[in-house]
């Protein structure tokens, strides 16, 4: 290339005869190239096709079908360079299920080198995609050189890729299982039609004389990645799972691990770790076994991402875990919290920050975790509660402080910023189901001052948009809940009211009384159900006076069935109530009374003795009228 600049350079020649003579020698060069017609017109279909809108439909079809006439049974040819692979890939994309086999055929054989191509190593993961036919020609193509491509600058990443979103249960297991060894590599090659397990528990109890070597070739491995700074593949993450789960605690390969977790100083593996399924579970577990040390390191890496792990469905874990173990609240308090409530932002920020979490599948968990010593199942799926379950037996050796006075603590810190939230955004959160279930644990299980966000619950009544909002089921839901003071136990059909007692009860109810009717015999029916079956409620009495008053009006058929339900049961309550009192009175009019009382006591003016005193008249004259008849 030097040489042609310098021969076009001469001295006597113009800058345009020079650049003219350039293209020339790079046109000769190109078409001295094996298969220069064909790719470069290619290349110029892949120009024309690369903009799919300005293609019209029955064009681009004929040109999809004339770049397979190029491509086909060359496509090895194309591939391995970098300025026609991409035509590969175009034709990829517009390609039908039988052109993509085709191509997944003719480069049968070719996968493992194509990884660890700079440019090829795309084309893989777009043959693969949605495709389990395809899927099942190119994955075993990796099976003997996990060690090898793992290490490898380019292919790691793209085997990491379909290890973790493309490849079946069997198939990574066998991938992960070479980790453990060159015979479990060349296992893998032989018997591919058989299921394997990659579980390290299983196949060392069903092998103990395995163990050392396992331990030590699986110690290894994820060494060199950890060392060469290689730690964000998932593949590595299940590793060291393995090999963590599998150690001793106490024992000097345990202690090894966990030194090697904290030579990281930049907290580049703990950051990568807590995003992945097998990771957060390694960071929870070393958040267990380590020292306070340890623990205020692992905290310390995670400094300004605390909100992003909040919402991640697995690096939530690590809060929890944190919460559950770390004996020092107050440091808890300042590596956690503040960043996890905003507490540094001004307000308006910190309400809209808070609002995402509160209303977030997986944000809302470390938030609310803390308003109960046992938080409910509906908000902790299987995977948590099997990681707490494991964190809870570990700290029985490693932690101090009692669970319920830590988890009191931490309450402590967290409600006062979430009641004040809920007060400036109750009208926002009642919208959505989990806010609902937001605003309902922090208001029964927070430690703090309630009544500003009691009153804004109970000030949405009377919000003209609002009310609309309190009329749907998980509004309906939060304010049964907060009528009822507590969280109802199914264990004991019973509410566990909260302490110190909520008044949303009375606050509410000074605010429908004038409305009552509309919420007996509307969707809040159940709400004034609630106020009947409290003990504590000062108006109950009123409320049924009120309800026997207007039971013809309750009894008018809805066309809401949710409606109608909580009605039909006010119903049955005023007749059993009715009924009771009536019972009562009979068994008081029919008690005997002593001869005194019966003396003193003058006989009653009942309606009864008024109606038969004229009958009496009336016999009388009938006896007279007879008898002057009769004389």
């Amino acid at each position: 290339m030097l040489f042609s600049c310098i021969l076009t350079h001469l001295p006597g020649t113009s800058s345009k005869e020079a650049h003219h003579k350039q293209k020339q020698l790079k046109a000769e060069r190109l078409a001295a190239k094996p298969n220069a017609d064909s790719i470069a017109r290619s290349k110029k279909i892949w120009e024309r096709l690369r903009i799919k809108s300005a293609v019209p439909k029955d064009e681009r079809k004929k040109l999809v079908d004339e770049l397979f006439t190029i491509i086909t049974s060359r496509i090895k040819e194309f591939v391995f360079k970098h300025d026609s692979v991409r035509v590969v890939q175009c034709a990829l994309k517009y390609a039908t299920p039988d052109q993509k086999k085709l191509i997944a055929e003719e480069l049968r054989g070719s996968y493992r080198e194509l990884a660890e191509s700079k440019y090829a190593k795309f084309l893989i993961a777009k043959l693969i995609v949605l495709d389990p036919k395809v899927r099942d020609l190119v994955v075993p193509e990796f099976y003997g050189h996990v060690k090898r491509l793992i290490r490898h600058p380019e292919a790691s990443w793209i085997m990491d890729d379909i290890y973790r979103s493309m490849a079946s249960p069997d198939q990574k297991a066998r991938l992960l299982r070479e980790w453990y060894g060159g015979e479990f590599a060349v296992q893998g090659l032989q018997d591919q039609k058989e299921k394997v397990s990659a579980d390290l528990v299983e196949i060392l109890k069903e092998s103990p004389g395995k163990r050392g070597p396992v331990m030590s070739h699986l110690k290894e491995m994820t060494n060199q990645l950890v060392q060469k700074k290689t730690t964000g593949f998932t593949m590595l993450h299940d590793a060291l799972l393995q090999y963590f789960l599998n150690c001793t605690f106490g024992s000097p390969e345990h202690n090894e691990f966990l030194e090697m977790l904290r030579d990281d100083e930049e907290g580049d593996l703990f950051k990568n770790l807590a995003f992945t399924k097998s990771g957060a579970r390694v960071v929870c577990l070393a958040l267990a076994y380590g020292s306070s040390k340890d623990r205020r390191t692992i905290l310390k890496h995670y400094k300004t991402h605390i909100k992003l792990m909040a919402a991640d469905a697995f690096a939530h874990q690590v809060l929890l875990a944190a919460y559950e173990v770390i004996d020092d609240t107050v440091m808890t308090a300042k590596s956690i919290i503040p960043e996890l409530v905003s507490k540094d932002l001004d307000s308006e920020t910190r309400d809209q920050e808070l609002l995402g979490l509160a209303t977030h599948i997986n944000g809302r968990i470390p938030l609310i975790f803390l308003m109960s010593e046992e938080a409910p199942k509906w908000l902790l799926d299987a995977p948590d509660q099997e990681m707490l379950k494991d964190v809870r037996e570990i700290r029985t050796n490693t932690s101090k402080k009692d669970p319920p006075t830590r988890q009191a603590e931490l309450n402590k810190i967290i409600s006062q910023p979430l009641l004040d939230f809920i007060a400036s955004q109750a009208g926002t959160l009642i919208t959505s189901s989990y806010g609902c279930q937001f605003v309902g644990e922090v208001l029964i299980g927070g430690i703090g001052d309630k009544e500003k966000a009691l009153q804004a619950i109970t000030a949405l009544v009377s919000v003209e948009n609002a009310q609309e909002l309190l009329t749907t089921p998980h509004a309906g839901r939060l304010l049964k809940m907060l009528v009822q003071g507590g969280r109802f136990d199914a264990a004991t059909k019973s509410v566990t009211p909260a302490d110190p007692p909520l008044t949303f009860d009375e606050l509410l109810y000074d605010t429908v009384k004038n409305n009552l009717l509309s919420w007996a015999s509307g969707p809040n029916s159940w709400t004034i159900v609630a106020m009947l079956e409290k003990e504590e409620f000062t108006h109950k009495d009123e409320l049924l006076t009120y309800l026997r008053k207007h039971q013809s009006e309750l009894e008018v058929p809805k066309e809401d069935k949710a409606a109608d339900a909580g009605t039909k049961v006010l119903l049955e309550k005023i007749s059993s109530k009715a009924t009771a009192n009536n019972s009562n009175k009979n068994k008081a009019d029919k008690k005997p009374k002593s001869k005194s009382e019966e003396a003193k006591q003058d006989p009653p003016a009942t309606i009864q003795d008024e109606d038969s005193k004229p009958k009496k008249k009336t016999k009388d004259l009938k006896k007279s009228k007879s008898k002057k008849e009769s004389s």
